[in-house]
C-alpha cells in the first residue's frame, strides 16, 4: 500500500488553510517547487513544522502578510534574460509604436525590476510619454518595494552588464540614484506605472492590451492553470498584440497556440493572431 509522505499531507493542509481561511489558492501551483517553499518558509520562520505554520495560518491574523510575502517569487533583476529585451526592442515597439496609445501589463511584477526595465526601453525608443503599465502581483508586501523602486547596489554590476547586452542606448546610471549602498529609481521612470494587485489564480481579464510580459511566472503553475492563464492573457490583449514569457516557458501544448504566431524560434515573443474570445 502507497503511504502519502507525513510533510506532503502536511502541505496539503496548509494550502487548504490558505485558501480557506484567507481566500489565496495556491492548489494549481507546480507541488514539488511549492512544497520546497512551503518548507523554506518553515525554516525562515524558526517554525518546528508545517502543522506549526498552518495553525499560525488560521489563528494569527497578522502572520499571513509574512506568508504571502514570502510565498510569492520575487525574484527577477533589472532587464533579466537581455535578450528578450532586444527582441522587444528591435521588433516590437516599432510595430507598436503606430499606436496613439499604448497600454502593457506586467503580470506578476515582484519586486518591479521588469517594469522599471520596461520603462527605460520605451523611454529611449521615444514612447513611454503615450504608454501605460500596468504592474500587478497578487502580493501586497511585493507591490510596495515595487513601488518604492529601491535596490540594493551591490546589484550594479549585474544591471549594468544586463542592460549593455539588452542594446542599452545611455548610462544605467542616468535613471537611478545611488546612495548608502541603495539604488532608487528615479520619480520620472514611476510616472506612468501603476502598481496594482491581481492574481492570475483567481482574478479576471485585464484591459485592452497591446503587449503582456509575464516571464518565469508561468514554470510555477500545473499545467491546468497555465492553460488557464494563457487563456487570461490571450483575452486581455488587442487583436496583433503580443505576449512575452520566460525564456524556459512555452504555448507548444498550451489550448491557445494556435492563437499566437512565435516571432523567433530562439525567444518566447508571440503575437495574437486570431480575433479576441474567437472561439
Amino acid at each position: 500500500m502507497h503511504l502519502t509522505d507525513r510533510q506532503d499531507i502536511e502541505v496539503a493542509l496548509f494550502t487548504e488553510a490558505l485558501r480557506k481561511r484567507h481566500g489565496y489558492d495556491f492548489g494549481q501551483y507546480a507541488p514539488a517547487s511549492f512544497k520546497r517553499r512551503v518548507l523554506g518558509l518553515v525554516t525562515a520562520l524558526h517554525l518546528r513544522s508545517v502543522s506549526e505554520l498552518t495553525e499560525r495560518v488560521i489563528h494569527d491574523e497578522t502572520f499571513i502578510h509574512s506568508v504571502i510575502e514570502r510565498l510569492s517569487v520575487p525574484v527577477s533583476e533589472l532587464f533579466r534574460e537581455p535578450q528578450t529585451f532586444v527582441a522587444l526592442r528591435e521588433r516590437v515597439l516599432p510595430e507598436l509604436a503606430s499606436y496613439p496609445h499604448i497600454n502593457i501589463w506586467q503580470a506578476g511584477c515582484a519586486h518591479g525590476e521588469e517594469a522599471y526595465s520596461m520603462a527605460i526601453l520605451l523611454r529611449e525608443a521615444g514612447m513611454y510619454e503615450r504608454c501605460q503599465i500596468y504592474a500587478t502581483d497578487f502580493s501586497d508586501a511585493a507591490l510596495a518595494k515595487a513601488q518604492e523602486g529601491i535596490y540594493p547596489a551591490r546589484e550594479m554590476p549585474l544591471y549594468l552588464e544586463n542592460y549593455r547586452k539588452a542594446g542599452g542606448k545611455a548610462r544605467l546610471q542616468d535613471y537611478c540614484t545611488e546612495k548608502y549602498d541603495l539604488l532608487k529609481m528615479h520619480d520620472e521612470l514611476r510616472a506612468n506605472i501603476t502598481f496594482a494587485n491581481h492574481n492570475l489564480v483567481s482574478d479576471g481579464v485585464f484591459g485592452e492590451m497591446h503587449l503582456i510580459l509575464c516571464r518565469n511566472v508561468l514554470i510555477y503553475f500545473t499545467d491546468p492553470l497555465q492553460d488557464r492563464v494563457l487563456g487570461l492573457f490571450r483575452d486581455s490583449l488587442v487583436r496583433g498584440g503580443y505576449l512575452c514569457i520566460g525564456i524556459k516557458e512555452s504555448l507548444s501544448f498550451s489550448g491557445v497556440a494556435s492563437d499566437f504566431q512565435l516571432l523567433s524560434r530562439e525567444l518566447p515573443v508571440f503575437r495574437r493572431t486570431a480575433p479576441r474570445n474567437a472561439p
